[in-house]
């Protein structure tokens, strides 16, 4: 084992085993070099194995401090079916609990919501997925729900409708009638469509700045999933496209395909 992973597997179990807690800062590089009898060079090489790992944090002119546990994510397929249920329910039933809780395993209660809308063109890539005119208006809305006990949003969103299917339904247009009891699926409903199908598409890639900025991660430790789905009505048409820029260090996606079985003789 090299010098600085052995450096950086001690200073992993003590993030682990809770003897650096959350939020504490660590030893500057000089004086973990001196502790361990490196060089300066060989205990930075470890700090950036545990920065890489997630564990720890780097505040510019502050040093390096051990991450704060957060909210883990597990998106499964099966969420989109369970709100595709939800959406004849009774208004009550719908607003005691929504997708996000499903994934975090969160209450309402937990959460912080806020929504903000905006009607932009059709760029060239919207007007691809909807199949309409670059420049048709779109309704925009973004996204960020926040456990009350972190600072950072669990996720960022951004979702996107054509604006004038939207407007058959006012109350689609006003930010301020979020969160929407039954999400975007009862959103569809309230303008008689009905979802029959929702891809996603999931890329890894590092965060933009203002992306890491929001998410409170190391834009050079962490990785974000960047899911991109799309909702298809029953008529073949697209009726919703939206980004989920998820942190790489708290979310796992969870796929189950049942296969055919064999005939036996």
């Amino acid at each position: 084992m090299a010098k600085y992973e052995r450096i950086a597997a001690e200073l992993r179990q003590k993030i682990m085993s809770g003897s650096l807690a959350p939020g504490e800062q660590l030893d500057p590089e000089s004086k973990l070099a001196e502790e361990y009898g490196v060089t300066i060079p060989t205990a930075r090489q470890a700090l950036s194995v545990l920065r890489a790992e997630g564990l720890i944090i780097t505040r510019h002119g502050k040093g390096r401090y051990v991450r704060s546990a957060r909210t883990p994510v597990r998106r499964t397929p099966e969420r989109y079916q369970w709100e595709k249920a939800r959406v004849h329910l009774p208004e009550e039933q719908r607003r005691a609990t929504g997708a996000t809780e499903q994934d975090t395993g969160l209450t309402y209660d937990d959460l912080k919501f806020s929504a903000e809308y905006d009607d932009i063109p059709a760029d060239e890539q919207l007007a691809e997925d909807f199949k309409v005119e670059p420049g048709t208006r779109m309704l925009l809305r973004t996204y960020r729900t926040t456990s009350r006990h972190e600072s950072a949003p669990i996720s960022l969103s951004r979702s996107y409708l054509v604006y004038d299917v939207a407007a058959q339904n006012p109350a689609l247009l006003d930010q301020n009638n979020e969160p929407w009891p039954g999400g975007t699926q009862h959103q569809l409903s309230t303008l008689g469509i009905e979802v029959d199908r929702i891809t996603d598409e999931i890329t890894a890639r590092p965060p933009l700045a203002d992306e890491a900025e929001q998410l409170g991660i190391d834009a050079q430790g962490v990785s974000v999933f960047e899911l991109k789905r799309t909702s298809v009505d029953t008529a073949g048409h697209v009726a919703e496209v939206a980004y989920v820029i998820l942190p790489g260090d708290r979310t796992e996606f969870i796929y189950t395909t049942t296969l055919e079985r064999w005939e036996t003789a």
